[in-house]
Order: C-alpha cells, then structure tokens, then sequence
C-alpha cells in the first residue's frame, strides 16, 4: 500500500496509529470489530493501547529507522494524539497514506498557528496575541485586559501549561508558571470569554468529502480538566445547526479526512466563539461508545479506511463522567448500576487528575417523550 493508493483500506489490512494512549486503545478494540489489526507506535511501554493492539513498537517519533520499518508494516498511518513532531507525519506521508494530514497535525499541535488558521477561515474565537516574553506579556495584557488566559502554544493539555491572570497576578509570575521556568517560551494570551456554556461537535469526514456529525454536547471541566460531558447540550435547535456547520466549515477547510473535535464557547448573547479542535477522537465523544449507533472510535476507523461513514444518529441521552485518580476505585459500585456502561484504561497507576476510564449513564431520550 503506497502513499498515492485511493479506494477503500480492505479489512484484514493494518492501521497504524501513532500513540499508545486511551484513545489508541479503543481506536484498536473498534477496528478489531471491522476486522482491522493495529499496528501502536509510541515512546512509552505498555501504554493503554498496546495492551489491546495486535503489535507495538516502542521507539523514539523521530526514530528514522523505527519509522520506515512501522510503514512497510502498515496500510495506513494516523494519530490518537497531536504532540507528534511534524516531522514524524512528513516522513511517514512519504511511504503510506496518513490520515489526517500532516498539514493537521502542524495547525492543531500549535495554539497560535490553529487561531490563526480559524480567523482566516471566518471561524471566530476569543481575542488573542502572541507572547514570546514577560514584556510582551505585559503589552498584551493591556491591549486584552484582566482576567486572561495565558498558554504555551505547544504541548499543553488538560490544564497542563495553562495559567488564569485575575487582577492581581504579576506578568512575571504568569509567565514562570507557564513555561515552568523556562528562559524561551512561546505562549499565547486569550481574552476571557465569559460564556454561557462549553460545547463541542464531532464531525467525521471521509476521502470522498462525505461527513457526519454528532448531536453537539455540553461539556463541564474541574481544574480545567474535562469532568462530565451531557448529550445532548440542552441549547437551541438553530445554534446546534449553526455549531455543526462550523465544524464541518472547519473540516473541509482543513481538507480533514478522519474525526474532528471542535470545542466551542457559546456567549452569553447566543453566539459561538471557537476555542480550541482536535483532528482525532476526543473525550467529549466517549458517550457516543454506548449511546449512538456508531462510536465515534468506528467512525474514526471507517473515515480513514475510506469506509462508508456510519450512522451518528443517537438512540438515548448520556452523561459520560470521567473517572479522574482514585475516582476509578469505585468500579464495584458503578458496575452495580443497571443502566451505567464503564470503560477502563488499562493503567496501574491513579494518579491525582490521571484519566483512569469513563463511565456512561443512558436515559431515554428526552425529545422522545410522550
């Protein structure tokens, strides 16, 4: 299978995904249901993913040699995480087909260059300004005002990296705790949006342009740490539409083919400012693993195998609650509720703020109601 292949990744061939986190290891339970082996590529041993793929590699991303031996052995590579040197994906492209691109994984792994794409493309989000020292920090607290929003522009996540400014915090302090001290940093400074809720859409595209997108959902974070997602997000019919089109306007801007998660503000006013997206799966759409009639993680496999996208028709409302440290310890006693569905990760250790696994609790849904 070269890089220039088109039609559909028949089953029985390999995907190949970079990463061995969660994410990877229900991208890999969902493609053994269509038949598809996975092949994980990660720098951390027994990592989630491996423990249910049918080979791994265990090798530094930028490993030339690990690499090319990882595409002779796959029919198709993609990601289950963005903090992937550009690099990675570039010389891989050049032996198997990659999906998404690396042109994605460039514009999602970098807050500055994904706010700059979205504004290009008409899709809004807060004000910002890029920071590359406490002096420029200074200025652009002036231009945004307080409270904001200071974040590295790579390799943060869950809170990681990311520092509220309230009235008093110096800019000198904001920026130490950003970049841990570092002497060179890049950041990015985000006006405060004072919204209404947190939303998210999933959208899947395949190679031929076709999509699908799941019932936009509410999200609620603690520490800045996804807690619980509800589907569906209890807002309007015409600003659900108008979230889907965006994520698909997103989608086909970014010539996207596989998952996209596009998290979303929506203002006290009814608008929808774009805060940040993810070309993979994401935690927001773990509810869709027992409440739609396709997960999001078999979309994602159909999507980049070039197969028909299923139905993201939902069949029953959800709360999906992430089960965060010592949270996971309660397994027994979430086993014993009737309607509650639980997914563990497979990791030994609950550490403070670690995502140990997820659990759905359905309902009927509601819109169904006589």
């Amino acid at each position: 299978m070269t890089a220039s292949s088109t039609g559909p990744i028949p089953p029985g061939a390999i995907i190949g995904i970079l990463g061995g986190g969660q994410l990877g290891r229900m991208t890999a339970l969902a493609a053994a249901r269509l038949g598809y082996p996975c092949h994980i590529y990660t720098d951390e041993p027994n990592s989630p993913a491996s423990q249910v793929a049918a080979k791994t590699t265990v090798a530094g991303y930028t490993d030339e040699t690990a690499l090319a031996a990882f595409a002779k052995d796959v029919a198709v590579v993609t990601f289950e995480f963005e903090n992937i040197p550009e690099i990675t994906a570039e010389t891989l492209a050049r032996h198997v087909i990659v999906r998404p691109g690396p042109r994605c994984l460039a514009i999602a792994q970098d807050r500055l260059r994904e706010k700059d794409f979205l504004n290009g493309i008409g899709a809004t989000t807060a004000p910002y300004r890029r920071v590359t020292s406490v002096q420029d920090l200074t200025h652009a607290l002036r231009d945004l005002g307080r409270p904001a929003v200071l974040k590295t522009a790579r390799l943060g996540y869950d809170g990681k990296g990311q520092v509220m400014i309230d009235g008093s915090m110096k800019p000198a302090a904001a920026w130490k705790a950003m970049s841990g001290g570092a002497s060179a940093a890049e950041g990015v400074l985000e006006g405060f949006v004072d919204f209404e809720r947190e939303i998210s859409v999933i959208v899947a595209r395949a190679p031929d342009g076709t999509w699908a997108a799941y019932d936009p959902v509410e999200n609620r974070h603690v520490h800045h740490v996804l807690d619980t997602t509800i589907a569906p997000a209890a807002i309007p019919q015409g600003l659900a539409d108008k979230a889907i089109g965006t994520a698909r306007h997103i989608a086909e801007q970014l010539d996207l083919v596989g998952l996209l998660a596009v998290e979303m503000f929506v203002t006290r006013a009814g608008g929808i400012l774009i805060n940040e997206i993810a070309p993979r799966p994401h935690n927001s759409g773990h509810w869709t693993m027992d409440a739609c009639v396709t997960s999001q993680f078999e979309q994602f496999v159909r999507a980049v195998c070039g197969l028909p996208l299923g139905s993201p028709a939902r069949h029953a409302d959800a709360v999906m609650k992430n089960l965060l440290g010592d949270e996971v310890l309660r397994w027994r006693e979430i086993l014993a509720e009737p309607t509650a569905k639980l997914h563990l990760y497979g990791k030994s250790e609950p550490r403070p703020g670690r995502k140990m696994g997820h659990v759905n609790r359905l309902s009927p849904r509601k819109d169904q109601q006589s």
